[in-house]
């Protein structure tokens, strides 16, 4: 027997989540997987032309969910271009990544299920005060290495061209 309830907005709403800078990306941890069985959702805004590393995961999978702008996401091979409402799918165990093709920002979701992704982004992020893009940043190689082996990843270098 299934019993439904309605849930009302105020108990359904997560708890605000303070805007970090993270790899000079503006991000969001909406779902720190701990409290919902391992989602994790990373709200994300990238400026135009901005990628990640080439990296792979190696305890989740890893899906794009674009809401603003254009992303192109390669994953393994395969390259495909993302648009408001597109979705797509890296597999654990296949490199992949993304960059930002349109001219503006694009704002997407990062999701994965199982893991500590979350706690990746945590650690390897600093707090903003405000929710707005940081300043870019070198990125701190050996740091982002070692802080993504020890969640169960490993990153490679910048995106294949």
């Amino acid at each position: 027997m299934t019993i439904h309830q309605p849930i009302h907005a105020d108990a359904a709403r997560a708890p605000v989540a303070p805007p970090r800078s993270f790899l000079s990306m503006l991000v969001h941890i909406r779902s720190n997987g701990r409290d919902n069985g391992g989602l994790h959702v990373i709200e994300t805004v990238v400026p135009s032309g901005d990628e990640s590393p080439w990296h792979v995961h190696h305890d989740e999978d890893e899906s794009f969910y674009v809401m603003e702008g254009e992303l192109e996401v390669i994953v393994g091979d395969r390259r495909v271009r993302l648009g408001p409402g597109d979705f797509a799918f890296g597999p654990r165990e296949v490199p992949h990544g993304f960059r930002v093709t349109s001219p503006g920002p694009a704002r997407f979701l990062m999701i994965t299920v199982g893991g500590r992704f979350a706690d990746f982004i945590a650690e390897m992020s600093e707090p903003l005060a405000d929710a707005v893009l940081p300043e870019r940043a070198e990125i701190d190689l050996p740091r982002l290495v070692a802080t993504a082996k020890k969640y169960g990843m490993d990153v490679f270098g910048p995106l294949p061209a």
